[in-house]
């Protein structure tokens, strides 16, 4: 069951994700659920003031990495399923972008997948960003910035 997916925003919620989850089969074996939720920062690490974000994909090939990677890591001990769900469009401040989720049967089982799984989307899914930012002068600037970049 495990999967990875780009979604047009708005298209899966994580109430909808869990749910789906906790229909696994396998899901009787799960003694912890741990949930990752990127969402979009108001400023970058510079101080800058972020108006939007759109977010891009060439989408097959990252369908094709974020299922690798879920997949992947599913095969470690104690896994039971791992999500990975990125959203697509156009964003303002505090709109979730991703979710993550890892089941597995112990706490130490799923922090350190759950970890790995975001640290590999981030180098390996090709995901584009375009933010917006609020310059001091007021005027909007933007740029792509790349997914493993800390903005």
């Amino acid at each position: 069951m495990s999967s990875g997916h780009v979604h047009d925003k708005g298209a899966l919620s994580l109430e909808k994700l869990i749910e789906k989850v906790r229909g696994n089969s396998a899901f009787q074996k799960v003694g912890a659920l741990a949930i990752f939720v990127g969402v979009v920062r108001g400023e970058t690490s510079k101080g800058e003031k972020v108006q939007k974000l759109e977010v891009e994909a060439y989408e097959e090939k990252a369908e094709d990495v974020l299922s690798r990677i879920c997949q992947d890591l599913k095969n470690r001990e104690g896994v039971v399923d791992v999500q990975i769900h990125h959203f697509l469009g156009e964003f303002n401040v505090g709109e979730d972008l991703v979710y993550v989720l890892v089941a597995g049967s112990h706490r130490e089982n799923v922090f350190p997948v759950l970890r790995e799984a975001v640290e590999r989307y981030k180098k390996e899914a090709p995901i584009f960003k375009k933010e917006y930012l609020i310059t001091k002068e007021g005027t909007v600037k933007a740029h792509w910035v790349a997914e493993n970049e800390k903005t």
